[in-house]
This record gives structure tokens, sequence and C-alpha cells, in this order.
């Protein structure tokens, strides 16, 4: 086989991570770390758009990495119209939408649009996005809010929690579509998912308002003082988002985005930062809880991954509320990255054909 180049890149909310692979052998990482300071510029995550197209181009660039030499760029999926998992190479109708943010605006749907408009220098490139955020496998009694008004969507941390529980499935000699599993992605956003059989048929919208907070979101907030605060006139819908996604959680009641820093605050002895750490593993093992009756019990394992999981204290907290509920695997980090280049590597060679969006 013919080495195919890829480039994999995954926007954030907290950084920027990008690979580069021969085929399937990773040779260049970076995660690039964006302080909150440091994207207040931008009034809307949009507007990031060339700042985080150059950091990474430079990035490269400063690595030794030739752009020239990749043939497949694929990003992390965004708020685009609920679709089936798979690759989709990226049209006009998905950049459309990425940019208006049909369902909501978020770092991630940056992936396309920087995946694209780097292809088109590069001669031959193609550009795709995998397993993005709104993939759907929810049952249809998960959806019931409790007012049709308003719907429970999926918005959720897709492509690592698939290809964690993929790993998983792997390690014990079975297959994802063999397992019930209980995902709690912990980074900038917080799922939790409830696997069953390889579909996820209910998780919390990670995005803006369901479940657990965290780094930079409020997660679930009463709704009734919610609702007198936006008819208070002290708040602007602008100062309303934002207090719901980007200045929530950690950034809030702590002034930082970094799951780190407050964990080495804890460590030094600050109570508010120790107190409000276990507030999050609290309310991540709630939500575990909850997800353990949707899957009746039968429960093969418990996976704590993404950024926050390498946080021992963290992990050892949520640990001792939800280890009655069976195994608990732990995968620090994200394999999304790889997955990445997984599914561009398995497009180039012609082993799945991308699917279209509308």
């Amino acid at each position: 086989m013919d080495t195919i180049n890829i480039l994999a890149i995954n926007p954030g909310s907290t950084s920027t991570k990008i690979a580069v692979f021969e085929n399937s052998k990773q040779i260049f990482l970076k995660s690039i770390k964006h302080p909150t300071e440091e994207l207040a510029p931008f009034a809307t995550i949009t507007d990031q758009y060339e700042f985080r197209k150059n950091t990474i181009l430079n990035e490269l660039k400063h690595d030794g990495i030739d752009i020239n030499s990749i043939n497949v760029i694929i990003g992390c999926g965004g708020l685009i119209k609920p679709i089936t998992s798979g690759v989709y190479e990226v049209n006009e109708a998905m950049k459309n939408d990425l940019r208006i943010g049909v369902l909501g605006l978020h770092a991630s749907n940056l992936g396309g649009l920087i995946a694209d408009d780097i292809a088109k220098t590069l001669p031959g490139a193609k550009a795709y996005i995998a397993d993005p955020v709104v993939v759907d496998e929810m049952d249809d009694i998960a959806r019931v809010s409790g007012h049709p008004a308003f719907e429970r969507v999926s918005i959720f941390h897709a492509l690592n929690s698939k290809a964690v529980s993929r790993l998983y499935a792997q390690s014990i000699g079975k297959k994802y579509e063999e397992l019930n599993l209980i995902v709690a992605h912990l980074g900038g956003g917080v799922s939790v998912g409830a696997h069953r059989k390889g579909q996820v048929i209910d998780v919390n919208n990670a995005l803006d308002g369901d479940g657990p907070f965290s780094p930079e979101r409020s997660g679930g907030l009463p709704v009734g003082a919610l609702a007198r605060a936006c008819f208070s006139g002290k708040y602007t819908l602008d100062d309303i988002k934002k207090m719901i996604t980007g200045k929530g959680g950690y950034v809030a009641y702590l002034d930082t985005n970094d799951a780190y820093e407050v964990e080495k605050a804890a460590a030094a002895g600050d109570q508010k930062a120790a107190f409000i750490q276990d507030a999050l593993a609290y309310q991540v093992s709630k939500e575990i809880g909850a997800m353990s009756t949707v899957l009746k019990g039968e429960i093969d394992a418990v996976i704590l991954t993404g950024g926050i999981a390498y946080g021992k204290p963290f992990v050892d907290a949520v640990t001792e509320r939800v280890k009655h509920l069976g195994h608990i695997y732990v995968h620090p980090g994200e394999g999304e990255m790889e997955a990445l280049a997984m599914n561009g590597l398995l497009v180039a060679t012609g082993q799945i054909t991308p699917k279209i969006y509308s």
C-alpha cells in the first residue's frame, strides 16, 4: 500500500489538537492549549477560525512537517444536523451549517472548515469529518423532556466515546456491539452516555444545559432561577448563553478552564477549588447512576475518559461513588486523533465510502 499522509484536526473548547499519520503510524502530535484570556478577544467561535487555522499551520511548519505531503485532512465534526455515524466528505451544505451553527456554535464546528480550507491549497487532497458530536442514536423515550416545546437532543463526544468503547471491547476480546457500557467523557465539556450494543441510546446534551457542569459549561441549571435571570433586565441573551457555555463551571466558580490547575490548587490546600472539584465529581457520578437505570442495571463496564481522567483525585472520587455498578475502566485523554486518522485511512484506501451530507 502506498503511503497515505493524514492530518487530523480536533478543535476543542480549550485546545486545538493536531496529528499527522503515515498510514496508521502517528508521526506527529501536538495539543495547543488556549487559555481563557487567549480566546477572550473573539466574540464567537466562528471568529476564531483564522486564528486556529494559522496556529495549526505555524505548528506544522515549526516542527518540520511538509504540508504539501498531506493527502487526507480529517476534522472532528461539529454541530451540523443530526446524522448517522460515519465519515462525511466536507461539502458546501456542511460548511454553511458549520458557519451558521445550525444546532449551535462550538469549537468542533471549526474542524471541517479548517480541514476544507487547507485541503483546497493541496493538489488532490480531500477533507472529511467523522462521527461528529451530533451523531444521533437516542431512543425516542429519551427525547422526552417534560414539555413538547423542549425536546432533548443528542450532542456528545461521539468520536472519542465510541473509539474508547471499541478499545475496551478489544481489550476483553469482544465487540463493541456486544456490550452495555456507560461512557463518561470528561473534558472541556462533559458527556455521559448509555451505550447499548453499539448504540448510544441516551446521553446528556454536553453543550448547552444538560447533565453535569464542566470546566466551562454550567450543565443543568435550576430552570426557574434561569428563567428569572433571563427576564431580570440584568443580562442580554448573549450574556446568558455565555453563562451556560463558555463562562460556566470552573470558569464561573474559579476563573479558570484548566482542570489540572484546579487539581493542583486543591492539592495545595485551596478549599474552594477542592470543593468545586468534588462537586463536579459528584455530578458526574450522579449522571452515571442515572444512565445505569437506562441500561436496567445490565452494565459491562463504566468508562472514564477525556483529559480530566488524568487526574487521580477526580477519578478516585467518581470511582468511590459508582464502583457498585461494576468494572471501572479508565482511559485518560482522548483516542480521537487515532480514530480520525483510521477513518481517513479507510476512506483513502477505499475500504469505506464517505457519506454525503445534505
